[in-house]
């Protein structure tokens, strides 16, 4: 009686650590799923250019070196454009 109690205890616990074994890969193959699912879901955005502005420009004389300061600057914005 002794050692069937010991063999049904030993199932009972290996089963256990099956199930949670598996309950663990059934949660991983989840979460791939879905990153697989967002990342094809984002492929049908893409960004494109939307507004691009070039300044460029004198400044008047500095007194300490007494030369022209000229000022360039490019600025760019972008949006998300569905393909």
């Amino acid at each position: 009686m002794k050692f069937r109690t010991l063999k049904l205890l030993k199932r009972r616990r290996d089963a256990r650590k099956r199930i949670q074994t598996t309950e663990k890969a059934v949660q991983g193959l989840i979460i791939i799923l879905a990153l697989v699912v967002l990342l094809l879901a984002g492929c049908n955005y893409r960004m494109v250019p939307n507004e691009t502005k070039i300044e460029y420009g004198t400044t008047e004389t500095d007194s300490k070196n007494d030369k022209i300061q000229q000022k360039q600057s490019i600025t760019q914005s972008w949006k998300w454009e569905k393909q």
